[in-house]
């Protein structure tokens, strides 16, 4: 299924899965916003913005009538996917993403690079309390059962769903969607 009559999409998977750059990608593809959930959560120093105002900037979002969203934050799941037509499942191996995560946050953590607030990478993030990569292993299983549960629950019956298995199953995907749209560019 292609979102070519779909105008609300949401990307959602596992940590590291890429459900960022598939997101640009379709949001380029289509000339529509993204929005990517990480950056209106997190502030500069990772700074989580307040329940109230980060459900506020997703109500304004969801509000319009075409974007691209991606994020798996439960908080404010009711709010995306109510308003969503089309749901893009990234589905991989927890040793896809683990090994995509370990790539991903290395390069981060030594590359110094700026995401999600214009937060970096930091050591205690990795390998702390909180770290991210055992969150990603511990809930990679729980996050699945849950998306199964949730798409046969009826106050989701309305969503299309894509759920991509493979990274060549999102690369076979992607090469079904039509080009970008004159005059875009990605992000």
């Amino acid at each position: 299924m292609t979102p070519t009559n779909s105008r609300r999409i949401a990307v959602v998977g596992a940590t590291s899965s890429g459900k960022t750059t598939l997101a640009r990608e379709i949001a380029h593809r289509f000339g529509v916003p993204h929005v990517e959930l990480d950056a209106l959560r997190y502030r500069q120093g990772w700074v989580e913005t307040s329940e109230e105002v980060f459900r506020g900037a997703v109500t304004e979002c969801v509000g319009e009538d075409q974007w691209v969203i991606d994020g798996n934050y439960e908080d404010v799941r009711d709010l995306i996917w109510l308003r969503t037509q089309l749901l893009v499942w990234i589905d991989f191996p927890l040793y896809v993403t683990l090994g995509r995560l370990l790539r991903r946050t290395f390069s981060r953590l030594f590359g110094n690079e700026e995401f999600a607030g214009g937060n970096r990478e930091q050591m205690g993030r990795v390998f702390g309390k909180q770290s991210i990569l055992i969150w990603a292993i511990r809930s990679h299983r729980r996050r699945r059962r849950q998306y199964e549960e949730l798409l046969v629950h009826p106050r989701y019956a309305h969503l299309k769903v894509v759920r991509l298995r493979s990274p060549s199953a999102v690369r076979d995907w992607l090469a079904d969607l039509p080009g970008p749209k004159k005059g875009t560019g990605p992000g």
